[in-house]
């Protein structure tokens, strides 16, 4: 007796097909729109760094020049009819030594005073009958703090025609030198931060207007606010990364190439130019860190946007 087996045809033994799972992003990746946002915030980051290095340059520059400038003091000698010239300059230069915190004192001679001049009065003057005075330069030990004013009273006691110069009118140009492109660089930074804000505020409305029946659709089936922002946002990041690493990679090249530059002056007056104005042309690595910070700062920026934008956007349809 056999059995007897019957098939249902509805039923079968094949394996059951899957259909293929497709993921599509609710924003498109490559679109025209935000190649364009890549370029924006890649130009508005380039200008960013630029100006941060500006004024990190300028900063340590005017730092290096303060310390050079408090570090010597300048003691002036002027002729005075009935007094011997050069024993004032002797006696000043007796008292100066005298000084504690003093590290070295360096009188200049006649020649060597009127030669100070010829910048401005040219060579091959005779300065016999002028009354130029003398001068002693006066450099200060590192990390010593001397009297000055002590100093400037008993040059006058012995030497009434002395006076002594700390050079402090200098050093307060110097600081509000600073102080004013440190303020000039971060109104900069923050009107490009706002340019940088609103070009992502109208990207994604651009966006959103772009892709409405995707996003009614996802509304239709139960999808919260965050969630769709949170698309945007992840979107957004990724563009802010891209267009704030080329931004930001270019100015960083631009500050490596040219302290590369730098170097084949050395020696020159150009070289002495350079240093006058930037100091050694090199942001160091605090310099380099903080562009570094610009960068991740400028994609957070335009992710916390997007997201506030979504927000705002399907807070005010509803």
């Amino acid at each position: 007796m056999s059995d007897a087996r019957t098939t249902d045809p509805t039923t079968s033994s094949r394996p059951a097909r899957t259909l293929p799972r497709t993921e599509t992003p609710i924003v498109p990746r490559n679109s025209i729109a935000g190649k364009a946002l890549i370029v924006v915030i890649a130009i508005m980051t380039f200008l960013a760094s630029l100006t941060t290095g500006a004024v990190v340059l300028v900063r340590a520059a005017a730092s290096e020049w303060q310390a050079d400038v408090t570090r010597e003091v300048t003691v002036q000698v002027r002729p005075v009819d009935g007094r011997d010239l050069e024993a004032d300059v002797n006696a000043s230069v007796d008292i100066v030594r005298g000084t504690e915190g003093v590290a070295e004192v360096q009188p200049y001679s006649k020649a060597e005073s009127a030669r100070l001049l010829e910048p401005w009065l040219g060579g091959g003057l005779v300065l016999d009958d002028l009354p130029v005075p003398r001068l002693i330069v006066v450099r200060i030990a590192a990390g010593a703090k001397p009297d000055l004013e002590r100093l400037r009273r008993s040059l006058r006691e012995v030497v009434p025609s002395a006076t002594l110069d700390d050079h402090r009118g200098w050093v307060d140009r110097m600081r509000t030198m600073a102080g004013t492109a440190v303020s000039g660089g971060v109104l900069i930074l923050l009107l490009m931060v706002v340019a940088t804000v609103l070009s992502v505020v109208f990207a994604t409305r651009g966006a959103m207007a772009a892709n409405r029946p995707i996003i009614e659709v996802l509304h239709f089936i139960g999808a919260r606010n965050s969630f769709i922002a949170g698309r945007f946002q992840r979107h957004f990041l990724i563009l802010g990364l891209q267009g704030g690493i080329i931004g930001g990679g270019a100015a960083i090249l631009v500050f490596l190439v040219a302290q590369g530059l730098s170097s084949w002056f050395t020696g020159t007056a150009a070289e002495d130019q350079l240093s006058a104005l930037f100091g050694r042309f090199s942001l160091g690595l605090l310099g380099y860190a903080a562009l570094a910070g610009l960068i991740v700062m400028i994609a957070l920026i335009t992710a916390a946007t997007s997201r506030f934008t979504v927000n705002r956007t399907l807070d005010t349809v509803e």
